[in-house]
């Protein structure tokens, strides 16, 4: 144990009081490894599990019993899920398990459904989720080394474990809960900084609040590598890979590893996720029913990811940065065998009659898809451009400063934030706007006096040219598309990272506007009635950041629908409040928009809001559909 573990597991003894201590006993549940037979055992019994990954924070909670259900009755003795630390603690301190973020009521609905939990929480856990599940406020340290035994990271690592861990404690099988095992941090082999004195932190704090009895274990990727790295001595080493792997290399390289107990497939992708820009992702269900029967015959213990993946509302898609940044779609559909909106799909057909042949599979009906409706086309009005409406989106007012500062320096970390300085001298002909250095993250909307100019995108658009007055308003809208997720890039941060450069001016003297879209919408705003002025030059202009609102009638019923957008270019969208996350149809390859039916009302008027960042249509309408279009891209 290093100087930091103990210093930091001294600090938090404090909190032993709060943890729950079993006592063996006869009739005790019990869950653990038997190294002799390569098996798990379950209330001393050989046990495999056939798991599905699920996402609670990927699905509205009115709907986590309809898809653990049908999960249930495809023949599932387990589920397994991630817990994003960030979407907990938005706010550094500020802890939120109540809700759609109700941890606890999610392990309830599952334990009374029958299915057993396999718990990964992090504290980085990928799942294409913004900054891989890490809060964002860590960057507020900009030299953090993150995943690591960075003394600024371990110290945050610990608070929000000592928080988190003893809640699960009691929901551990061994304590009579439905939590059969734990992963200690995730695929920590793929990341550059194969730190094992972080590992080590981690087992320690894990055994510290969750006891010595309950079984621990890493998962990581199919190469020697990322096994060296990730696994560490009293943590369970499992691996994981899709449908074109070879099985028995993949199993053999778990084997030297792990040279005795069960065999274990973490992660046996169904599908997989899909870019903006890229074809909608498919896996074959022949081979994804082929090899899930493979590796059940060998006694393998498989969990299937995704078994449902949900949607990416609101900012909380990741992204992924190789080449170059690519973000990751609001959809989560994943093509796995529950659908984006919970429908059974031929892909689960398949995978129950492949687990029929080794296991009961519960008697009865599949449960039904949810009731979908397509209310059909509502046309919008124009609201008014963001340079007009900073009032009522940024009532704190500007940040005054000489050079641009980050999201995470004016601690704003999702959504949009406008940077407005005033044009140095006058530019008559078309004049370079640069950022040198890459410093967009990650889409720059550009306007001037209110009339759009263009844009400025990370790693593909660095140069746009504009004109106009000397003392002319500047004002460069900035999206956060989502930070990376995966790899050795995952501190992304957002904003302009470095100077712009206009011409020959370097641009100074900046007011920086925290721009709070979601709060003066979720009170309201714009349907009030709060009358808004901006520039007559753009009042006809459907170019650049605008906002359009509508109605949704009621029909007396709520039903899920899909929303199309149509002739539209890029933005956000809102229904009553809510954030259903990006659409970009010109880029694709996602078309539609998942709109639960809880969210609608049956009964009163259903308000829509809408950011179209580029260009609007001429006729701004969008389409309510009764089902969705994720697999190709509409043209400009």
């Amino acid at each position: 144990m290093n100087n930091v573990t103990k210093f930091v597991l001294t600090s938090v003894l404090c909190l032993a009081c709060f943890v729950i201590n079993t006592v063996a006993a006869s009739g005790t549940p019990t869950f653990s490894i038997d190294y002799k037979k390569n098996c798990f055992l379950k209330d001393g019994a050989p046990f495999q599990y056939v798991s599905g990954s699920i996402h609670y924070s990927r699905i509205p909670r009115f709907y986590w019993k309809d898809r653990l259900l049908k999960m249930y009755m495809t023949g599932l003795n387990a589920i397994q899920i991630y817990v994003p630390w960030n979407y907990h603690e938005t706010v550094q301190g500020v802890y939120k398990f109540t809700g759609d973020q109700d941890l606890e009521h999610f392990l309830d609905l599952a334990n009374q459904t029958g299915l057993l939990v396999i718990l990964r929480p992090g504290p980085y856990i990928c799942a294409e989720w913004e900054m891989g599940g890490l809060p964002a406020w860590l960057l507020q340290k900009p030299n953090i080394i993150l995943r690591s035994a960075d003394p600024d990271y371990l110290q945050a690592v610990s608070n929000w474990l000592a928080m988190l861990l003893p809640k699960i404690r009691p929901w551990l099988y061994n304590n009579g809960g439905n939590i059969i095992s734990v992963q200690v941090e995730n695929e920590y082999g793929s990341y550059f900084a194969c730190d094992y004195n972080y590992m080590r932190h981690l087992h320690a704090f894990f055994r510290f609040f969750l006891g010595e009895d309950v079984v621990l274990f890493t998962t990581d990727g199919n190469t020697d590598r990322e096994m060296i790295c990730g696994t560490l001595q009293g943590l369970y080493a499992t691996i994981d890979f899709g449908t074109d792997t070879n099985i028995s290399t993949a199993f053999n390289r778990q084997r030297r590893f792990e040279p005795r107990g069960p065999l274990v497939n973490s992660e046996f992708y169904t599908g997989w996720l899909d870019h903006w820009g890229d074809q909608h992702a498919q896996v074959d269900t022949q081979k994804v029913s082929k090899m899930l029967g493979d590796m059940l015959s060998m006694g393998a213990s498989v969990n299937m990811y995704m078994f449902e993946g949900g949607t990416n509302f609101g900012y909380w898609n990741g992204a992924d940065h190789d080449s170059r940044f690519r973000s990751v779609v609001t959809s989560y559909d994943y093509n796995a065998p529950l659908s984006e909106a919970g429908d059974p799909t031929a892909k689960l057909l398949a995978i129950r009659d492949v687990i029929k042949r080794f296991y009961p599979v519960p008697e009865g009906p599949m449960p039904p898809a949810t009731p979908k409706f397509a209310y059909g086309f509502v046309t919008l009005q124009k609201v008014g451009n963001v340079s007009s409406l900073l009032d009522g989106l940024s009532p704190q007012g500007p940040i005054q400063s000489q050079y641009p500062q980050t999201f995470e320096e004016i601690k704003q970390y999702y959504g949009f934030v406008l940077y407005r300085t005033k044009l140095p001298r006058t530019l008559t002909e078309p004049t370079p706007l640069i950022s040198p250095l890459n410093g967009v993250h990650d889409r720059a909307y550009v306007s001037v006096n209110g009339v759009y100019q263009g844009l400025l995108e990370r790693d593909t658009t660095l140069v746009m040219k504009v004109t106009g007055q000397a003392g002319d308003q500047l004002d460069i809208l900035v999206e956060n598309m989502g930070r990376v997720n995966f790899g050795s890039r995952i501190n992304d941060h957002k904003g302009l990272l470095s100077n712009l450069i206009l011409g020959k001016d370097v641009l100074t003297d900046w007011l920086i506007y925290s721009l709070d879209i979601d709060g003066a919408i979720a009170n309201g705003w714009p349907h009030t009635g709060l009358k808004c002025s901006f520039p007559a030059a753009a009042s006809n202009s459907s170019d650049g950041p605008m906002f359009y609102m509508g109605t949704l009638d009621p029909t007396g019923f709520a039903w899920d629908t899909f929303l199309k957008l149509r002739g539209w270019t890029k933005g956000q969208v809102w229904i009553n409040g809510v954030n259903l996350g990006r659409y970009w149809p010109q880029r694709g390859p996602q078309q539609t928009l998942y709109i639960p039916g809880p969210l609608l009302s049956p009964s009163q008027p259903n308000n829509i809001t809408v950011l179209e960042l580029e260009r609007a249509p001429q006729e701004p309408r969008v389409l309510f559909m009764d089902r969705a279009q994720l697999n190709n891209t509409e043209k400009s």
